[in-house]
């Protein structure tokens, strides 16, 4: 399987180009009648409103498929228990491609405390419960029953988050590749274009999809490994240390005479096809000593049944997994279920940005489809001002899945696409004010950051390129980023350019004269970034920089917005309840918070993603980015409800609601010190709360407000909850549904008052009443 890839728009269109560009992909056949279609070729169906955005993945691949001249319809948000509604758009020629949406259907429903959502960000009106779980499954499975002949194609992040056996949280435990729960055909991986176009064309010409097995990007089912390939054999830990080459059961020998075996063998090898050549097999350990061809060359996983079974298998697996991601070196990976072989292809070469400008540039009408009417869809809300510059992230953060499914090589487009649609959103998006509300992606500063030399890139394997630190070979200038900056601000009609990716700072702190643009011109007063812990045991099992590089990020922050005569403040996100995090380490990071008068409204709880490498420290209790071995020592893993909600209280310290928890954590720590109204104490005893006026530990005294809520106490602490996850999440995926789903206010008990009305003041004016969260 060779690097070399034609470029994406160089296949000649198919025939029904003819019909041209449909304002909206038809969503009913009445809609089909008026383009003059008789029949789709190809049918998505997707669990999220279909809005014809390039956020929105069922739209950029409808849209991609349209530009190759075929026919797209889309099933959005079908009646999983009713058949007809797989049928409405009729039998497609070529198949149907299934996705649950943006977000994984179960992270999409439940919280990290398995709770039920109360609302779905991608549906009209936020209404939830218009997917089912595991949507990738249940949407197949209708799409077989209405039509048994048509080939089903699974994509989306759902279906590339579970391509190989992987650990279920929401079950507890670890299924199988999702192509073989599905029942479908093949399955696309990350960003698909590449792969969907070709898939389609080869079937549109007649191949049968059983046999395209050599796609990049793409997972399939096979009976065996094919002849003439050698495999990579790390379906074990446990190899020796002195290990010679095992037997090939396959390899074929010269019969010795002497022997009537030899005999029945040499009747064997003169029966056979003297073209075939067996599968030669070779351990993990010696694979560097003995030659073999690149092109022809699998790695095994440990089987299915072995993973299930054996969590350090499990870590294992994940490791060889992640190291096997780099799309210039990486090759297929075979992992056994049952009798069947799931055959993982390498990922596929990242795009081009001529390529990028032109899926970024399709006649997308960037609003949802007209039968929504006036519905609001909460997703489309948050990005319709937004634009997104760039896919994939090298930072490598082991609680984040966004390098699993868009890879580590930074794709980017051009400055004169991303002015064009500044331009598109001013003049036709309804609602524009002015203000762009992000220039961003996955994070907002690796714009155009990419490897300096291809030969490195090409043989690296390393997991994150800013962990333990920034790699030499890393182009760390944000020249691009702030020339894009600059043009984005000159256009008429443009107010304001804000950021509201997640910034990675540690790569912000080696370009002083981005950080200056940054923070003069697009940071509406606050900034979100994503230290995620303060404490070194936690930070190295997320692949995290240590709190100097923060401390640096934050002079020259505050530095700047001096310059710049504004009044500015950082707001840090945590992670609660990470693989590895002792009490003691939440603890320190209360003691840290309290310290710089930090009070967190919101936070955010570990939650065990598929194939994530923090997620296999979560189920096995093991360390997959050191070498695997039974001997390695277990980590501690925050499993238990009572301490993830514990690890929760402490970043939320100033919250009375949490102080008895934490007064019996504290005590068994043997931390009473930390309790009591001294300046060095976290949280207050127990026998001030009856006192109103009791003042908060470590902070100035304040007055207080009618009815007990205290003023904010200095400059640093928040002043309003934050809002949103980590940093490393691009707009429209994870976070959304997150945020959404915690923006409904607490019920507050009314205040006594002879009246329906808020007191007035001194000056006859009615006094602001605080909100609580």
């Amino acid at each position: 399987m060779t690097e070399a890839q034609k470029h994406l728009f160089s296949n000649y269109p198919y025939w029904a180009e003819c019909f041209g560009t449909a304002p909206f992909l038809p969503m009913s056949r009445a809609e089909m009648d008026e383009l003059g279609w008789d029949s789709c070729d190809v049918i998505l169906v997707t669990g999220d409103a279909y809005v014809d955005h390039p956020s929105f993945g069922m739209a950029v691949m409808g849209r991609m498929l349209e530009s190759q001249g075929f026919r797209v319809g889309i099933i959005a948000q079908p009646d999983w228990n009713d058949p007809n509604a797989f049928t409405t758009l009729g039998k497609p020629n070529f198949y149907f491609g299934v996705t649950a949406g943006n977000m994984d259907s179960l992270i999409n429903r439940y919280t990290a405390d398995l709770k039920v959502r109360s609302d779905d960000a991608y549906t009209p009106h936020g209404e939830p419960g218009k997917r089912p779980d595991r949507a990738v499954i249940v949407y197949s499975q209708k799409c077989r029953e209405a039509y048994k002949d048509v080939p089903i194609v699974i994509g989306g992040i759902e279906a590339s988050l579970r391509r190989i056996a992987q650990y279920d949280y929401w079950s507890n435990q670890v299924r199988r590749s999702v192509l073989i729960d599905s029942g479908a055909d093949i399955l696309l991986y990350g960003n698909a274009e590449r792969a969907i176009v070709e898939l389609t064309h080869r079937l549109s010409a007649g191949e049968p999809v059983d046999t395209i097995t050599d796609l990049r990007g793409t997972t399939i089912v096979r009976d065996a490994t094919p002849d003439g390939w050698t495999e990579i054999d790390s379906s074990r830990i446990d190899w020796p240390g002195q290990i010679d080459q095992l037997p090939n059961p396959y390899e074929m020998k010269e019969a010795n005479s002497d022997s009537c075996a030899s005999d029945q063998q040499g009747q064997a090898d003169s029966d056979s096809d003297p073209d075939v050549m067996p599968v030669k097999i070779i351990p993990m350990p010696l694979q560097r000593k003995i030659e073999h061809d690149l092109d022809t060359t699998a790695v095994r996983l440990p089987s299915f049944e072995k993973v299930k079974n054996d969590s350090a298998l499990y870590a294992h697996a994940s490791r060889v997994l992640h190291q096997e991601s780099n799309p210039y070196n990486a090759r297929p990976l075979i992992q056994k279920h049952g009798s069947k072989e799931i055959w993982v292809n390498p990922p596929p070469i990242p795009l081009e940005t001529d390529e990028m400008d032109s899926v970024f540039g399709f006649a997308y009408q960037r609003v949802p489809h007209p039968s929504y009417g006036d519905a609001r869809i909460p997703a489309y809300e948050m990005i319709r001002f937004s634009v997104n510059i760039m896919r994939g992230c090298f930072g490598g953060c082991t609680f984040c899945s966004i390098t699993e499914h868009e890879g580590r090589i930074i794709q980017s487009r051009s400055q004169e696409s991303i002015i064009n649609e500044i331009e598109e959103i001013r003049d036709k998006v309804p609602g524009f004010t002015g203000t762009i509300s992000d220039l961003g992606g996955p994070t907002a500063n690796m714009y155009f950051l990419k490897c300096k030399s291809q030969e490195i890139l090409k043989n690296c394997r390393r997991l994150s390129c800013v962990y333990p630190g920034i790699c030499k070979n890393l182009e760390t200038s944000h020249k691009p980023t702030t020339e894009l900056y600059r043009a984005a601000r000159a256009l008429p009609g443009i107010k304001r350019i804000a950021i509201a990716s997640g910034l990675r700072y540690d790569l912000a702190v080696e370009d002083p004269e981005y950080v200056r643009e940054l923070v003069t011109h697009h940071v509406g007063g606050y900034l979100k970034i994503a230290p995620e812990h303060t404490e070194q045991n936690v930070l190295t099992k997320m692949m995290k920089p240590g709190m100097g590089t923060y401390d640096n990020f934050k002079r020259m922050f505050d530095k700047f917005s001096k310059e710049a005569g504004k009044e500015q403040y950082l707001i840090p996100y945590f992670i609660a309840a990470h693989p590895g995090t002792e009490n003691k380490d939440m603890m320190n990071l209360a003691l840290w918070l309290k310290r710089n008068k930090f009070r967190v409204d919101q936070v955010q709880t570990f939650y065990p993603s598929p194939m994530a490498l923090a997620t296999a420290m979560y189920h096995s209790e093991r360390n997959p980015l050191k070498r695997m071995s039974y001997k390695q020592p277990k980590m501690n893993i925050p499993r238990d409800i009572h301490q993830r909600r514990m690890h929760k209280a402490f970043l939320r310290y100033h919250d009375a609601k949490n102080w008895p928890m934490l007064r019996e954590e504290l005590k068994a720590m043997g931390r009473q010190d930390l309790i009591g109204s001294g300046a060095n104490a976290l949280i207050p005893a127990e026998d001030d709360v009856g006192n109103k006026r009791v003042q908060r530990p470590g902070f100035k005294k304040a007055g207080f407000k009618k009815g007990g809520a205290q003023k904010t106490a200095t400059k640093d602490s928040f002043k309003k909850p934050l809002k949103g996850k980590s940093s490393c999440k691009k707009p429209g995926q994870k976070s959304v549904a997150a945020k959404f789903a915690s923006n409904s206010p607490a019920k507050q008990k009314p205040a006594k008052s002879t009246s329906a009305k808020p007191a007035a003041n001194k000056s006859g004016k009615p006094k602001k009443v605080r909100k609580l969260k």
